[in-house]
């Protein structure tokens, strides 16, 4: 069950060096042909690759588990990224911390509650500027009331 406690709570912020070696290995990997990410001799970093920021947090910098949502009812529902100006190009040192910035219930078509959680991530750079945010969002579905014999069927 998801803790409501959890709301405000912030992880440990941490810094982020973008490196150019890391940041063609992601575009690789995703398959990307975009030359800006792969020939630039400072490639611009794909939207995507603040997902990797959690490689260089330590574990007090993740404040999502404080949410304790159940792992066998929870889903990742969403992930959304915001530029506040270009992305940022490889070289970069960029500084980042995570906040619980929302927990809601939603009821679903069937009358059951679904309570979800939204973590947002500020990246900063050396001056301080907001370059950008993630904005993970989980999602804990409803308790089904099943007898112990019951199949779990749909």
């Amino acid at each position: 069950m998801v803790d409501r406690a959890a709301l405000g709570r912030a992880g440990k912020p941490f810094p982020i060096a973008l490196e150019v070696g890391k940041v063609r290995e992601f575009a690789r990997a995703t398959r990307s042909a975009n030359p800006d990410y792969l020939d630039a001799p400072e490639p611009v970093v794909p939207p995507t690759f603040l997902t990797t920021m959690a490689f260089w947090a330590d574990p007090d910098a993740d404040p999502w588990p404080a949410v304790a949502m159940d792992p066998a009812r929870s889903l990742h529902a969403e992930q959304e990224y915001v530029f506040h100006g270009p992305p940022p190009h490889a070289g970069t040192r960029l500084s980042a911390r995570s906040r619980i910035t929302e927990i809601y219930d939603k009821v679903d078509r069937h009358g059951r509650t679904m309570t979800f959680a939204v973590m947002v991530t500020e990246f900063h750079d050396p001056d301080g500027r907001l370059v950008a945010e993630a904005r993970l969002t989980g999602v804990e579905t409803a308790q089904l009331d099943r007898k112990p014999d019951e199949a779990a069927s749909p």
